[in-house]
């Protein structure tokens, strides 16, 4: 299968490269540098930066829908190369306003929201002028089964209360961060798929209480933004913070999570493709037992696995961005499923193969190559772990082969 770029994408991926160039590889250590010394705080030049993009008219790449000046309207498929270089610098998504969990509480305000919630957080997000941060998961519950999710959302009059504890809620740290979108049960008794429904919640609510700090593998991940443990203690909101309608949850995340697993793989596509970028240089500028180690037979065949199973994730994940433009996410939702299982677990072992290529090196901060094994490692938790995929994933190709015809008739005469 051929996935031919339009003459937009080639234009945007060579603007995209450039700006990379220009100016976000140049401050990749002074980032690292301030992160490690202010994790509380927003990389000074950040704001800097994200001004330079939107006057290239690098913003909001990834929202298909076209908002004019905000947002080029760019299908799954053309924004996935762009997605792919972004990644290649772990913060990099942010300056393009392109990054988790933003990109996926923007597309449920532009597919689900009401216009006075367009207006009043939507376009600010849009805009750059605010962050989110998206409450689903639970520390008391296995959230992977998400009917488990125990967060009660009751109504009272023209008002919901909320009450629950939550965490692994990315960006709720962040200075800019003024929404949460949570979800919880507002119907404990109905249908299972129907109990569950989603809020905005402003994050200066009364009742709204930050815990901590979650760090992965012991360090900040989202640096600033970070991941935290909320408690939710009888917060209200007006009714009309809710999006849809009550039972609506499970239909808004399928819809929310289905492009962000693309977003979430092109990147982590492009950081296996830096980190094997790593791996080829390293092994020419040393040499062991009077031998440059590129000359190993061991290091050939992990930089040649390397290089097939990059390619082997790009292309599905260009598959599954493809079908969703042309199918919607439930014509693609097996495709779905299998880049979910496949590119995490392909970049841990890219990343680890480079670690171990690089000794010692490999393991500090110098390189990205601990953040890459990070990121790949959380997002085999991260929007559903592995096990929920295959399981599903098998159960469907099960379904999907259960007719008997003429290759497995003699099946019936064993």
């Amino acid at each position: 299968m051929h996935f031919q770029f339009t003459e937009k994408t080639h234009q945007q991926i060579d603007r995209l490269r450039s700006f990379m160039d220009r100016h976000i590889y140049p401050l990749e250590k002074e980032h690292r540098a301030y992160a490690e010394a202010n994790p509380s705080h927003v990389f000074p030049k950040l704001d800097m930066l994200k001004d330079k993009a939107k006057a290239e008219g690098l913003w909001n790449l990834f929202l298909p829908e076209d908002y004019g000046d905000l947002s080029p309207g760019l299908t799954n498929l053309e924004y996935a190369p762009l997605a792919q270089e972004m990644g290649k610098v772990i913060w990099a998504s942010e300056v393009f306003n392109c990054s988790a969990p933003d990109t996926g509480n923007m597309e449920v305000l532009a597919k689900y929201g009401s216009d006075n919630q367009k207006a009043q957080w939507l376009i600010p997000l849009m805009n750059g002028k605010i962050r989110s941060a998206f409450l689903m998961t639970e520390p008391l519950v296995a959230s992977s089964d998400a009917r488990n999710i125990s967060c009660s959302i009751k109504r009272e009059g023209d008002e919901y209360v909320i009450n629950g504890r939550k965490w692994w809620s990315s960006g709720a740290y962040h200075e800019k961060c003024e929404l949460f979108i949570v979800m919880g049960k507002t119907d404990p008794d109905g249908a299972p798929h129907s109990q569950q429904s989603m809020i905005i919640v402003p994050a200066n609510a009364p009742g709204v209480n930050k815990i901590r700090r979650l760090p992965v593998f012991n360090d900040f991940h989202y640096y600033a933004g970070s991941h935290a443990e909320i408690e939710l203690k009888d917060v209200r909101v007006p009714v009309s913070n809710l999006l849809l309608g009550e039972g609506r949850g499970f239909d808004i995340a399928q819809g929310r999570l289905g492009p962000g697993r693309i977003h979430h793989c092109m990147r982590m596509v492009g950081q296996a493709e830096r980190a094997l970028e790593y791996m080829c240089r390293r092994v020419k500028e040393r040499a062991t037992f009077g031998k440059e180690i590129s000359k190993y037979s061991s290091i050939r065949q992990d930089i040649a696995r390397s290089a097939c199973e990059i390619e082997q994730a790009r292309l599905l994940t260009l598959h599954a961005a493809d079908t969703i433009d042309r199918k919607g996410i439930k014509g693609a939702k097996t495709l779905i499923s299998m880049i979910k299982i496949v590119v995490p677990q392909m970049l841990c072992e890219v990343t680890d193969r480079a670690m171990q290529i690089f000794g010692g090196k490999g393991m500090t901060n110098d390189t990205p190559l601990m953040d890459f094994y990070s990121w790949g490692r959380v997002l085999r938790l991260a929007d559903g772990p592995d096990e929920v995929h295959m399981y599903q994933l098998g159960r469907n190709i099960i379904k999907s082969h259960g007719e008997i015809g003429p290759m497995t008739q003699y099946l019936d005469e064993m």
